[in-house]
């Protein structure tokens, strides 16, 4: 088991592949060997990003996405005959980045984590955990984001303390049991395939 606090401060911001909007970066996996980072060698990517305003997502072919707000509520996801409802916070919703989405706000702006993958290179999982107890975690890479405030966390024995906004990176060769002490937390898991 390797773990890695990823904070905060350290986070690099871009803009969203349509332009709309800027993302944070809390962690992310390219094809290796390749030269330039970018969309096209991506293999996964952990974001948060405010959503400010009712608009367009990025066309993102290939791309499975999950997604949950995470602060304020209201966001609805329209789809050509689908919509995906995320008014209440800590709602996973899961979507391609084939869809021509337009996002609602119905209550203000909103606060989301995304969760993307390559089809086909990963299985990918985006849970929020709200009440203390215990998870467990295949081999993979695991991403312990304290949404809000500081999070206390269990591996197995060991103890460890997320500061709010920072990120807790897992890496496990084999499976192992993460328990939620105290605070509130989001689970992104990725298992890369083949």
């Amino acid at each position: 088991m390797k773990t890695t606090l990823l904070k905060s401060e350290d986070y690099t911001r871009a803009p969203w592949k349509n332009g709309g909007g800027i993302f944070t970066d809390i962690a992310d996996a390219h094809r290796s060997g390749v030269t330039t980072k970018d969309w096209d060698s991506l293999l996964w990517r952990f974001a948060s990003t405010p959503i400010v305003a009712p608009g367009p997502f990025s066309h993102m072919p290939g791309i499975d996405r999950l997604q949950m707000v995470v602060g304020g509520r209201g966001l609805v996801l329209k789809a050509p005959g689908e919509e995906f409802d995320e008014r209440e916070p800590f709602t996973t919703v899961r979507f391609t980045g084939e869809m021509e989405i337009v996002t609602e706000l119905e209550a203000g702006p909103v606060e989301v984590v995304n969760l993307m993958a390559r089809r086909g290179t990963a299985e990918i999982a985006l849970l929020a955990l709200r009440e203390p107890g215990e998870q467990p975690l295949p081999a993979g890479t695991h991403l312990v984001y304290a949404a809000s405030g500081d999070c206390r966390i269990r591996l197995d024995r060991e103890a460890f303390v997320v500061p709010g906004g920072s990120t807790l990176k897992i890496e496990l060769t084999g499976a192992t049991r993460l328990a939620l002490v105290s605070g509130l937390a989001v689970l992104g898991s990725i298992q890369l395939v083949g």
